[in-house]
């Protein structure tokens, strides 16, 4: 079965007559007459009732053109949509924790670069939910810790993060020029709701236990570092954060933690197998960024930290998990 003699056999069943069919097609008569036979011969009935002055559907007929004309409409769809793809202007679905955070706005002005007609579409969302939607195809590339990803979701390890406390500008740790993790055992540390960044909170809390003491969490959450800026600058509690968000408003202040020195693990995500042109140039552009910007050679040209120093990266944090 071929997709012209659906074509000629819905126009016969519009026109009802061989001849203004035929004209519609632009074909001769005796071959829209050949191709109809063709058709009921392969189908095995009888679409048309013929004499000599009309042409009427059989009740094969009527049934079978409700359906042709869904397959026509569906070819035609696929033909728009292949036309307007292979004109579209190209687009970079990207996933975002947090708008504060600089490392993705740094890799995108390199892709941006390269690509200066690529549209780029900037969702902000937690790590576990960039995981769902590269998976399903709604995202394109992401940015977060590893740790937690599904097989189906490939990273690398791009930077790794001092981590800091943000404490209002009254607050004693603000007289300091770093902060000891152990000095946050008696201070309100507020998290970020675990259903949107799991991977985080299970950091903070592995940093605490590492010197011997679980935090005492604000009892409330946020949902950005914005949200949290209002609680913090009124002294109610404290927050961790890397040093790629920490922010410049007033009330509030940014020092590093020691004993140990911790370092966030920032990894580009991307959906495994996933051939794209577009991602293999964010990649790039990260690899590039990440070197020239040293976010790991600084890390690990440190003096060398022992296991009681510090936090390691977990182990999917560690290196590239190839897609």
């Amino acid at each position: 079965m071929e997709l012209r003699q659906l074509r000629y056999f819905v126009t016969l069943a519009e026109e009802l007559h061989f001849g203004r069919a035929a004209a519609r097609e632009h074909i001769v008569q005796s071959a829209l007459s050949q191709q109809l036979q063709r058709l009921e011969r392969e189908l095995g009935v009888l679409l048309m009732q013929r004499t000599t002055h009309h042409v009427q559907l059989s009740a094969a007929g009527v049934a079978f053109l409700i359906e042709a004309r869904e397959i026509l409409a569906h070819v035609e769809r696929a033909a728009v949509a292949a036309r307007r793809a292979a004109h579209a202007t190209p687009t970079l679905r990207v996933g975002i924790v947090d708008a504060s955070y600089t490392s993705m706005p740094l890799i995108l002005h390199e892709v941006q670069h390269r690509y200066p007609d690529l549209e780029i579409h900037q969702v902000e969302v937690g790590v576990p939910e960039q995981f769902q939607r590269l998976v399903d195809g709604r995202l394109d590339v992401g940015l977060g810790r590893a740790s937690l990803a599904p097989p189906t979701v490939a990273s690398e390890l791009l930077r790794l993060d001092p981590l800091g406390v943000l404490v209002a500008e009254e607050h004693d740790f603000a007289r300091l020029a770093a902060v000891p993790v152990a000095t946050l055992a008696t201070e309100p540390l507020l998290f970020a709701e675990d259903e949107r960044a799991p991977e985080f909170n299970q950091f903070i809390v592995q940093m605490c236990r590492s010197v011997g003491f679980a935090p005492t969490l604000y009892r409330g959450t946020v949902d950005s570092i914005r949200a949290s800026a209002d609680l913090v600058r009124q002294g109610r509690c404290v927050l961790c954060v890397p040093s790629s968000c920490a922010p410049t408003a007033t009330g509030m202040v940014w020092r590093p933690l020691v004993e140990p020195t911790s370092r966030y693990p920032w990894s580009l995500l991307w959906r495994a197998g996933d051939p794209s042109e577009l991602v293999r140039a964010a990649l790039e552009c990260a690899r590039a960024l990440s070197q020239r910007l040293g976010w790991l050679v600084s890390a690990q040209s440190s003096p060398a930290a022992t296991p009681a120093e510090g936090l390691l990266p977990d182990k999917e944090d560690a290196g590239c998990a190839s897609a």
